[in-house]
C-alpha cells in the first residue's frame, strides 16, 4: 500500500502541494491526471525520494521497489534483449555469482533463488516484452546504439516492466509509442502483478488500463473509483452540487447583509442586526469550482475543391532506391477523414510524406487539384521551432504584410494568449510549442490536413478541443496517432498500412484492437491423436441445474452493482472531502475498492456460469 499523509511541498515559493493526502491499496492501477504545471511529475519524484517533502511523510512497505523510466536506455553495445535482462538487478547479480561461486552451499542457495524467481524463463518474458513494444527477433539482438533516442526510450520502458518493481511510475508512456505498442501497454497493465500509477493524457488507456483516478488539483489529491469517464462524470456532477450550493450561500448571504444594512442603525432592530452580523461572520464560505481555462483550436475553413482532390494510380515510393510502398492506387476527396493503421516501421509516415509532397513518387502516377493546398503537421516540425524567437515573430516571418494585432489574434484562436505570443519558443511548454506548429500547418486554410501524431503534447482538454475543431474543419483530415479515442471521434474510414500496400479496412477499431492484441499469441498445437468423442448430451437436469447457477450469478452481479452505485453516490457528496473527514473519506474509498473487486470476481463467474449453460443447450 502507498500511503500519502499531509504532504506540501513547494518550489521557489510556490506551492505545488498543501496538506495533500491519498491512500492507494497494493495491485491497484491508477491514472494520475491534473492540470499540466500541477505537481504531477514532482509527485513521482517525491514518491521515489529524489525530493524533499516541506511536511508530511510518504509510506511504503519495507524493501518494495519503485520502478519507473527517467530517461532512454544508453546508446551502447549491448544487445536490446540483454540490456533488458540486466534491468532485473537480483537475476543479474545471482547469474554472475553463479559463474564464480564455489562453496557448494551457495551454489545451492543461488540456484534455490534463481528457481523462485522464475530466472530461466527471463529471455522468454524479456523478448515477449520488446515484441510487444514494437522489437522484432532480429532488432531483439541488435546494440541499443543501432537504435534513436525514442526507440531507446522503448527499450528503458521494456526494462523496468520486466524487472516488475513493487510500485510501478509511469510518466506518460504512450507518447513513444505507436498505435500498436500503445494498446499493447494498455493490456499489459491491466495483468501487471503489482502497483501501478501513470500520468497519462491518453484517454483510451485512462479508460481501459486502471481502475481509480488520482486527480491532483489546487494542490489537493483526490482518489476517484473507476477509470477516466467514471471521474468526469462524478467531478462534473461535484461541481455542479458545489456550484449550486455557493449560488444559494450567496443569496442568504446578501439577505442577511441586506438587512443588517437596513436595521443596523434603528434601536428596535439592533439586536437582530447584530445576530445576523455574528450569523455572517460565522457561515463558512462555500467556494464555487473556478471553471476550466477554455482549451480551444480555430482552423480556417478551406474553399470547395471538385473531387477527388488528390489520387494515386498504381503508385511507389520510398527512400533511395529501397521502395518501401507500392501499387497504391488511392483516392482522397475533401470530406474525407482517413486514419492510417499499421505497425511502426510499415510506412504510415512515409505515406504522410508523400501526399505532403516531402517524398518524390518512384512509379506510378499521383494527380491533384491545381489549387489543392496542404498543411503538414509531424512531431519533429516541433522539434524545428526556433526557440530563441517568440510565436508573434514565427507568424510575422510567414506574414510580414499582417498588422501584429491580427496574428495575436490567430495565436489566441490556437489558446496562445498575450503572453505566450510574446515568450520565446524555448520557454513554452510542449502543448504550447504542438499549438504553434498546428496554427503554422493550418495557416493556409489546407484543403487536407495531414496529422503526424499531434496529440503528444497535448493534455486531455487540448485533444477534446482538437476533435472539436477536426469536427468543423471542412478539410480532408489525414491522421496517424496513438490515441484511440482521438481516431474513434474524427476517422470515418480506415487504411492498413502493411507489407509495402495500404488497403482500406473495412472492420472498425476495436476490432482491429482486438486482433492485435490476438494476432501474436500462439495457437496451441494440433494433437496427432485420434479426436476426442462427441461429448454427450447435457440431461434436461442438468440444463436447468445450470441455469439456475447462471441465475443465481446474475443476481449476485447485480446485488454487487446495486451496492457499487450506492457506494458511488456516497462518494459523490462534496462534503466527504473536507479536509476533517479524511479518515471517513480513506474509508469509503477502501470499501468501494473491495466492492469493485467483488464485483470483477462475480462478473467471471457468472461469465464462466453462461459458458457452460450455452455449451450445454447447444450439445
Amino acid at each position: 500500500m502507498l500511503s500519502i499523509r499531509d504532504i506540501s511541498y513547494s518550489v521557489e515559493g510556490r506551492p505545488l502541494l498543501e496538506e495533500a493526502s491519498a491512500v492507494i491499496p497494493a495491485g491497484h492501477k491508477v491514472g494520475l491526471v491534473g492540470p499540466n504545471g500541477a505537481g504531477k511529475t514532482t509527485l513521482f519524484r517525491l514518491i521515489r525520494g529524489e525530493l524533499t517533502l516541506d511536511g508530511g511523510e510518504i509510506e511504503l512497505p519495507a524493501r518494495a521497489k519503485i520502478g519507473g523510466v527517467a530517461q532512454e536506455a544508453p546508446a551502447s553495445d549491448v544487445s536490446l534483449i540483454e540490456t533488458v535482462l540486466a534491468c532485473d538487478l537480483e537475476r543479474a547479480a545471482l547469474m554472475a555469482e553463479a559463474e564464480t561461486a564455489t562453496d557448494p552451499h551457495r551454489i545451492a542457495d543461488i540456484q534455490t533463488r534463481l528457481a523462485d524467481i522464475d530466472a530461466w524463463s527471463a529471455e522468454a518474458r524479456a523478448a515477449t516484452i520488446l515484441k510487444g513494444l514494437g522489437f522484432d527477433e532480429a532488432a531483439q539482438q541488435r546494440p541499443c546504439s543501432d537504435f534513436s533516442g525514442g526507440w531507446r526510450m522503448r527499450v528503458a520502458l521494456a526494462g523496468v516492466l520486466f524487472a516488475e518493481p513493487d510500485l510501478l511510475l509511469l510518466d506518460e508512456p504512450t507518447n513513444y509509442l505507436d498505435l500498436e505498442g500503445a494498446l499493447w501497454l494498455e493490456s499489459y497493465l491491466q495483468s501487471y502483478p503489482h502497483t501501478v500509477i501513470v500520468i497519462s493524457h491518453d484517454r483510451g488507456l485512462l479508460n481501459r488500463a486502471v481502475g481509480a483516478i488520482l486527480h491532483l488539483e489546487e494542490r489537493k489529491l483526490v482518489l476517484y473509483q473507476g477509470n477516466y469517464d467514471t471521474f468526469a462524470r462524478t467531478r462534473a456532477e461535484r461541481r455542479a452540487v458545489l456550484a449550486a450550493a455557493a449560488k444559494k450561500q450567496d443569496e442568504r448571504r446578501a439577505h442577511l447583509q441586506s438587512f443588517v444594512d437596513r436595521f443596523r442603525a434603528k434601536a428596535s432592530k439592533a439586536r437582530q442586526a447584530q445576530a445576523r452580523v455574528k450569523m455572517l461572520e460565522k457561515m463558512e464560505r462555500i467556494t464555487a469550482p473556478e471553471e476550466a481555462a477554455k482549451r480551444v483550436f480555430t482552423f480556417p475553413q478551406p474553399d470547395e475543391l471538385s473531387p477527388p482532390i488528390l489520387a494515386l494510380e498504381n503508385a511507389s515510393t520510398g527512400y533511395g532506391d529501397k521502395v518501401v510502398l507500392r501499387k497504391l492506387s488511392l483516392r482522397i476527396d475533401q470530406d474525407d477523414r482517413i486514419a492510417l493503421l499499421g505497425r511502426n516501421g510499415q510506412g504510415k509516415s512515409t505515406l504522410s510524406k508523400l501526399f505532403a509532397g516531402r517524398l518524390a513518387l518512384m512509379d506510378g502516377k499521383m494527380t491533384s487539384s491545381s489549387k489543392l493546398r496542404i498543411g503538414y503537421f509531424a512531431q519533429h516540425q516541433v522539434d524545428e521551432l526556433h526557440l530563441d524567437e517568440t510565436p508573434l515573430q514565427h507568424l510575422q516571418r510567414e506574414r510580414p504584410d499582417s498588422a501584429p494585432s491580427k496574428l495575436r489574434a490567430q495565436l489566441a484562436g490556437f489558446g496562445l494568449g498575450a503572453n505566450q505570443a510574446e515568450t520565446e519558443v524555448g520557454r513554452l511548454s510542449g502543448g504550447q510549442k504542438a499549438r504553434l506548429s498546428l496554427l503554422l500547418a493550418t495557416l493556409d486554410a489546407p484543403h487536407m490536413l495531414i496529422l503526424d501524431e499531434p496529440t503528444n503534447h497535448l493534455d486531455i482538454e487540448s485533444r477534446e478541443a482538437l476533435v472539436e475543431a477536426l469536427t468543423a474543419y471542412s478539410g480532408a483530415v489525414i491522421l496517424v496517432s496513438h490515441d484511440m479515442h482521438l481516431l474513434g471521434l474524427v476517422a470515418d474510414r480506415l487504411w492498413l498500412v502493411k507489407d509495402g500496400t495500404v488497403t482500406p479496412y473495412e472492420e472498425d477499431l476495436e476490432a482491429y484492437r482486438k486482433m492485435l492484441l490476438t494476432q501474436d499469441r500462439p495457437e496451441k498445437p494440433a494433437k496427432a491423436e485420434k479426436a476426442a468423442p462427441k461429448p454427450k448430451r447435457a440431461s434436461r437436469d442438468e440444463i436447468l441445474a445450470l441455469r439456475s447457477e447462471a441465475r443465481k450469478c446474475e443476481e449476485r452481479v447485480a446485488k454487487i452493482e446495486d451496492m457499487r452505485e450506492k457506494l458511488a453516490s456516497k462518494l459523490a457528496n462534496p462534503d466527504l472531502y473536507e479536509a476533517t473527514r479524511a479518515g471517513e473519506l480513506e474509508t469509503w474509498n477502501r470499501k468501494y475498492a473491495e466492492v469493485m473487486d467483488g464485483l470483477r470476481r462475480a462478473e467471471t463467474l457468472w461469465e464462466a456460469a453462461m459458458e457452460k449453460l450455452e455449451a450445454a443447450e447447444a450439445g
